[in-house]
């Protein structure tokens, strides 16, 4: 006889910021939840980035609801206190977190609601699902990157940890326009080997302190909607990047600005608007990531393109919505600083038409 899967009233596929964020206002209406998370702890996405990492927010404006984050608020958090921060989270509300477990299909169960299965063999059903698996996680490069020959080492910025990882001491290239490109380049370039950082140099800069925030927040720019006149001219423009990093990096003796990437060759080497590499030992990938849902089996729950089909997070799909993806509703969406408006946003309707 089969057996019938354990059923729950949401299931939450994610114990990230936007995870934690919409089961604590679950928890708080009173509704049973279950949060899946493929990880083997909460926290470890990371834990498990580079050395150097930092949040591009202060404590201060990067809280979960209802719990500030331990020591000075002004201080831009490292990668293991953000970690660390997480699992505070989740232990201080305790909530029921299942690990080890990658979602690989969610399916309309025939009773309605949702058949979720892992890889690891674990089976729920349950009325409602938010997908909070966060940011887009499958890497993307520029197709020439396969012109490179397979004596350059090939990393993304997501396996990226330390220097330690790239080959010798010759020649390497950081591919990317956005913070994370400045980070590693800079992380590299202190071990003083010749650096090349292929870099859009019309990404606009902005700084990033105390007073920055206490004016985006102060007068609501980072909260405005995606389509009001301030959001829709925000997102027409490239992402800032911090001008601090940006600085720190121009201050390398052995780092080459070589403009945005246009090609690569079968020599090892990479082209540049302005200038070429000589033939690389290694290239980190900091060029963004794309969709994977292939494993989201719910009909009308995706576009052609295979992004999220919603509004604020909410799915057109009776009981299905999404949290944690870059202007979900506001440029905040994708901080962590952003996940309780959208979370309480989200649980608060999810709840009433289902």
């Amino acid at each position: 006889m089969k057996r019938t899967p354990p059923h729950t009233d949401t299931l939450l596929i994610g114990a990230g910021q936007a995870g934690l964020a919409a089961a604590y206002y679950l928890q708080r209406a009173g509704v049973p939840l279950v949060i899946l998370e493929e990880r083997s702890a909460v926290g470890d996405v990371w834990a498990t980035r580079y050395d150097s990492l930092r949040l591009f927010s202060p404590a201060w404006a990067s809280a979960l609801p209802s719990l500030a984050w331990p020591g000075n608020p002004l201080r831009y958090p490292t990668k293991d206190e953000t970690a660390a921060y997480l699992r505070q989270y989740a232990a201080h509300f305790k909530f029921k977190i299942e690990c080890g477990q990658r979602v690989i299909s969610v399916a309309p169960a025939p009773t309605g609601g949702y058949v979720v299965e892992t890889a690891a063999g674990l089976r729920y059903q349950a009325r409602r699902v938010v997908v909070c698996t966060g940011p887009y996680t499958t890497p993307r490069r520029p197709a020439f990157a396969g012109q490179l020959p397979p004596a350059v080492q090939q990393l993304y910025s997501s396996a990226y940890q330390r220097p330690a990882q790239l080959p010798g001491t010759g020649p390497v290239a950081v591919v990317g326009s956005g913070n994370s490109a400045l980070q590693i380049a800079a992380d590299l370039a202190a071990t003083g080997r010749p650096v090349f950082i292929a870099f859009d140099e019309k990404t606009p800069a902005l700084a990033n302190n105390t007073a920055m925030w206490a004016f985006i927040l102060g007068t609501g720019l980072l909260q405005a909607g995606r389509n009001s006149p301030v959001g829709r001219l925000m997102r027409q423009r490239p992402e800032p990047v911090v001008s601090q990093d940006l600085h720190h990096l121009r201050g390398f003796d052995n780092v080459q600005w070589i403009g945005r990437a246009t090609e690569a060759t079968a020599a090892g080497t990479i082209q540049g608007q302005r200038a070429a590499t000589p033939p690389l030992a290694a290239v980190v990938w900091a060029t963004g990531f794309g969709p994977d849902y292939e494993w989201l089996r719910v009909p009308g729950a995706l576009a052609s393109d295979g992004q999220p089909l919603h509004h604020r997070g909410l799915s057109s799909v009776p009981g299905l919505a999404f949290l944690g993806l870059p202007w979900l509703h506001s440029r905040r969406s994708a901080l962590m600083g952003g996940a309780a408006a959208d979370a309480r946003f989200v649980v608060r309707h999810l709840l009433k038409s289902t």
